[in-house]
């Protein structure tokens, strides 16, 4: 898939003036939600100053969707700018990942464990 643009209307939760919500289709856990730009952006740099502006807005919809669902313990949010940084889908999107009470060993260092082991600290 090279952007977001061919996704079924009956697929978007939610959409606003610049970004849509989906579920994501490979969930990291349940009620894992991507906000999606309605123009095709390639990262998040790409985005407009407007767009950015809107962004904190469309996370807090976000939450409230999954909360409307779920239960979780925390969240994590993360965006993937570049093919170096695991980027696979050149559309700008962010991923909105509830987090649940035991879902691994260990989670503290969050993010951080993109590279293996430089969470710990």
């Amino acid at each position: 898939m090279k952007d977001f643009t061919e996704i079924a209307e009956e697929k978007i939760i939610y959409k606003g003036k610049y970004f849509f919500i989906i579920e994501d289709g490979f969930p990291v856990s349940p009620g894992h939600l991507l906000i999606i730009s309605n123009a095709v952006k390639t990262d998040f740099f790409a985005l407009s100053t407007e767009e950015k502006s809107d962004l904190p807005a469309m996370i807090e919809k976000a939450k409230d969707i999954i909360l409307s669902q779920y239960q979780p313990d925390a969240f994590n949010i993360g965006m993937n700018c570049g093919a170096d940084a695991g980027q696979t889908v050149f559309h700008f999107h962010c991923h909105i990942i509830p987090r649940y009470k035991g879902d691994m060993n260990n989670p503290r260092g969050g993010v951080r464990h993109v590279i293996p082991e430089k969470g710990n600290y």
